[in-house]
């Protein structure tokens, strides 16, 4: 079962349905099924800080309308925050910012010939009003993507920020010991 879908059990005579896991707060949107590899970073950094998300294929060219009413819906399933992944032409972060209020986050996919950077200048650029926070390209932005998202949900979070500063002390204990010795 993926997130979002329910598992029943029972309770006393009834059957009752009870959530796998919490509602997904995060969405992660790709304009392609190739890109699933690279935004999957994003999806693994969430799930290590304990927030759900959930992923869709929805494109801005091939299929307008799903996208249209999936951002609509998105908020009363209690998605608070966009990742949108895309190559290419990338205008599918954009097009979800002009959809919603909520944050979005565009991750530049090296699909095309130009490595990316086609992707990352369509998603940087967007127009004053429509604001699109863009990381890097590829994996590392996908990861990026993903902590960022957490980070803005932990404004609201305070055990969500806990779980943000003990995973950035490992991360600084880790490089700590990968510093030579000094000479004493």
């Amino acid at each position: 079962m993926g997130h979002g879908e329910s598992r029943p059990w029972r309770s006393g005579a009834g059957l009752r349905i009870v959530p796998e896991m919490p509602s997904a707060r995060v969405a992660i949107l790709m304009g392609s099924d190739s890109d699933r590899p690279t935004v999957e970073a994003a999806s693994k950094a969430l799930a290590e800080l304990g927030v759900a998300s959930e992923s869709r294929v929805l494109s801005a060219h091939r299929s307008p309308r799903l996208l249209r009413e999936y951002v609509a819906a998105a908020p009363s399933r209690g998605i608070s925050v966009f990742i949108a992944a895309a190559g290419g032409a990338a205008h599918l972060a954009g097009v979800v910012a002009s959809e919603t209020t909520l944050p979005v986050i565009g991750i530049p996919i090296p699909s095309s010939p130009l490595s990316g950077l086609d992707s990352l200048l369509a998603t940087v650029q967007m127009p004053a009003g429509v604001p699109v926070a863009t990381v890097g390209i590829g994996e590392s932005g996908a990861r990026n993507a993903g902590i960022l998202a957490a980070e803005i949900l932990a404004v609201s979070d305070p055990a969500l920020r806990a779980r943000l500063a003990a995973a950035k002390a490992a991360m600084e204990t880790k490089i700590a010991g990968l510093q030579p010795k000094e000479n004493a």
